[in-house]
């Protein structure tokens, strides 16, 4: 798959679940995301845009590789994201094989999010409202709404990625965000 999505500041959860409402969006989920991420033994994925992690949500282990960003305002990057389980019940083993692979982990990423689904079943944008307490400094909260439209194609053209940015940005707008923030939560916590 491959994902079009745009990270914001949120001073005021209230609102925004306000708007939600409004808008008729419907909340599918409360869940804890612990993302482990991994960098590469042979190249920086801080340099070249890319992304390793192993997610728990809830304590259901997922392994997700994010590629290379496309150009534009908007990320814009094929997502490969599978479950681990009932094989490895808890990560443990996928962490202990990129380990041996020369895999080196970088840190952990904590969240409680909130997920929110706006348009019909077929053709649905998802909204997130994430809490990362690491990121609850200099005078913020920590929290931030994720805008995110899945392209079913691992190669969409660039018409498909224009208009779906154009979803994400004007969906953003309806909902009242304004204070876009390009960096993943990985780069923010390292940069804390």
């Amino acid at each position: 798959m491959f994902e079009i999505e745009q990270k914001y500041h949120v001073d005021d959860r209230e609102s925004l679940m306000e708007r939600l409402q409004a808008a008729g969006a419907l909340m599918v989920s409360t869940q804890q995301n612990d993302d482990a991420y991994y960098n590469h033994p042979c190249r920086d994925f801080a340099q070249t845009g890319e992304a390793l992690r192993v997610r728990r949500v809830d304590g259901v282990p997922l392994v997700t590789y994010k590629g290379k960003k496309r150009s534009g305002d908007v990320k814009a990057r094929e997502e490969l994201e599978w479950r681990l389980d009932p094989g490895d019940v808890d990560g443990q083993a996928m962490e202990r094989l990129l380990t041996h692979l020369g895999f080196v982990k970088v840190t952990t990423v904590s969240k409680c999010r909130q997920t929110y689904h706006l348009g019909s079943n077929n053709d649905y944008l998802t909204i997130t409202i994430d809490h990362v307490p690491a990121l609850q400094v200099a005078g913020r909260g920590g929290l931030f709404a994720e805008v995110e439209c899945v392209l079913a194609s691992d190669a969409p053209t660039d018409a498909e990625i224009r208009v779906a940015r154009a979803r994400v940005t004007d969906t953003a707008a309806t909902l009242g965000l304004t204070q876009s923030e390009s960096r993943s939560y990985l780069r923010m916590v390292l940069e804390t």
